[in-house]
């Protein structure tokens, strides 16, 4: 008889282990934030084939399934992977390569860079980015004639942080045949004394990227897997790159099939002919790694280099207004032209003028349409009443909170008091469309997402300054931050059902943090660290 207990207590157990379904991997005890419509918590979920199955409590979970792959994650907290919804991850990777004076605090930390790096790795064209004269005691632009000197035939082109201005020395001007007289629409060849200073704004500067050594292959993959080691590490799952050329794209997805790369890409297809003419032809590119289906356009330029369109002029200079880099007409024809092959046209507008013409191009153009998500890259500046063009469904606000605390200390000179109500006016532009998608802009600024999730929430940089926040009546809540970063990026790329949450069905993209975002001290935010990084359920 007790022989028959024992059989049947086992045959039992055996009835119950079978009726548990088998999948890939279980994280149990963990502190869930979900990111799904309610902003539901949960302590366990089960993945199966790159996806998540199941959320529920840790019992829950273990009960129903049953995995040889069990991660216990001890009270941690759990987000969706970040998602950047504007960066340039393939120029994040080529800076790697380059000359990186992000930081500098002279023109002579400048100069002192570029020559350490010429002299460790000497090259045929000296290629840098990352220097912001309103970060120097003498905010002027720099003048070439050291670069002159040092560098009589080698030529050089260092580019200012936001990608909007560019130092040459003469050799590089020469190579790109840039002269006093020459005339460019949609930026400015700066001189003193009718002689050139070297530095070119916008259009120009194309002019001297075209005459740059190409990267070869390998390079190019260099950059590529350099820039994902970084941002994986930083948990981060998805990049919408904003400006990418026909072959780095059809590289990347090369990658991705291979297994190489596990980032997610969202490419904006750089505005150019042969993009264009490719793109809008073939139709949407999509798979599980690769979404091309948006233009990136340039309408002005940064506010930093006073290239932004503004309606009125420059508070700190007189009778400037800044230029649209792109004619109104050629504008207006390529958004007829984006809205008929079924794209997206998400454009990069700094100034008030630039807004409203983008905005108002877009209402017109999208009249009838509906889901169309065109983006704003920026939208910095607003003023008058056209926050409520933002209203339209058919427009969504793509913004960097880390841009306003980098900036508050000469956007008001660039401004004045009353513009400056209008600019970095993250939580009015939240109010308007209902949603914002959240991105950093690197390598203009640092690449980590706690940068920018604590800049959205305090509106303060890293010093805690100013006390109590710039302009704190623009910052955003954590929860509005979090979804920024993940659903509501997700949702500005078309891809909300795959991924952005912690949900049944979707892409198993997943971080385990050090500290809990949701509650930590805010001055700790920028501290926070990745334990580990999932993506498609597999640890980075």
């Amino acid at each position: 008889m007790k022989l028959l207990k024992i059989a049947l207590l086992l045959c039992i157990v055996a009835s119950c282990s079978t009726n548990k379904t088998d999948v890939d991997t279980i994280v149990t005890n963990a502190n869930v934030y979900t990111v799904d419509a309610t902003f539901a918590k949960a302590e366990a979920f089960a993945i199966k084939d790159g996806k998540f199955v199941a959320t529920g409590t840790t019992k829950e979970i273990t009960n129903k399934y049953l995995s040889t792959n069990i991660i216990d994650a001890n009270g941690k907290t759990i987000v969706p992977g970040f998602i950047d919804a504007h960066c340039h991850f393939y120029g994040l990777g080529l800076n790697q390569l380059n000359v990186d004076l992000r930081g500098t605090t002279s023109f002579d930390d400048v100069m002192k860079k570029t020559i350490d790096f010429y002299n460790n790795k000497p090259t045929n064209f000296i290629i840098g980015r990352g220097w912001d004269q309103n970060d120097w005691e003498d905010k002027k632009y720099p003048n070439k004639l050291l670069l002159d000197k040092l560098y009589p035939s080698t030529p050089v082109a260092l580019t200012r942080v936001d990608g909007h201005a560019m130092l040459c020395n003469q050799a590089a001007l020469d190579l790109a045949g840039i002269t006093v007289d020459s005339k460019i629409d949609g930026g400015e060849i700066l001189k003193e004394n009718g002689k050139l200073t070297g530095v070119l704004i916008d259009n120009p500067m194309e002019l001297v990227e075209a005459v740059f050594p190409e990267q070869t292959v390998q390079q190019q993959i260099d950059a590529l897997l350099s820039a994902q080691k970084i941002c994986t590490d930083l948990g981060l799952t998805t990049v919408s790159d904003a400006g990418l050329d026909k072959q780095v794209i059809q590289l990347i997805d090369s990658l991705q099939k291979a297994g190489k790369l596990d980032m997610r890409v969202y490419a904006m297809i750089s505005n150019k002919k042969e993009n264009l003419d490719y793109y809008l032809t073939k139709g949407k590119v999509k798979t599980d790694r690769l979404n091309v289906q948006s233009v990136k356009v340039y309408a002005d330029g940064a506010l930093g280099s006073r290239g932004a369109a503004l309606k009125q002029e420059y508070t700190d200079q007189h009778d400037h207004f800044g230029a649209l880099v792109i004619g109104t007409d050629a504008y207006k024809d390529l958004a007829e032209r984006i809205a008929k092959a079924g794209y997206q046209m998400n454009t990069h507008a700094i100034g008030d003028s630039a807004n409203r013409f983008v905005l108002q191009t877009y209402e017109k153009t999208l009249k009838n349409e509906a889901n169309r998500r065109w983006r704003v890259e920026h939208a910095q500046v607003i003023t008058d009443h056209d926050f409520d063009y933002f209203k339209n469904e058919n427009i969504i606000p793509s913004i960097q909170p880390t841009h306003a605390t980098s900036d508050m200390y000469w956007a008001a000179d660039r401004l004045g008091s009353k513009r400056i109500k209008g600019a970095y006016a993250y939580k009015t532009l939240l109010e308007k469309s209902g949603r914002v998608a959240l991105g950093t802009d690197f390598p203009v600024e640092k690449v980590s997402p706690f940068l920018t999730f604590y800049a959205s929430v305090s509106r303060q940089d890293l010093k805690q300054f100013p006390k109590g926040g710039f302009n704190i009546e623009n910052g955003l809540s954590r929860e509005e931050t979090l979804r920024g970063m993940t659903i509501w990026a997700a949702y500005a790329n078309f891809e909300e059902q795959e991924k952005g949450s912690i949900e049944t069905g979707k892409f198993a993209d997943f971080i385990i943090l050090d500290k809990d975002i949701m509650t930590v001290d805010q001055n700790e935010i920028p501290n926070i660290t990745v334990k580990e990084t999932y993506i498609n359920g597999v640890a980075q």
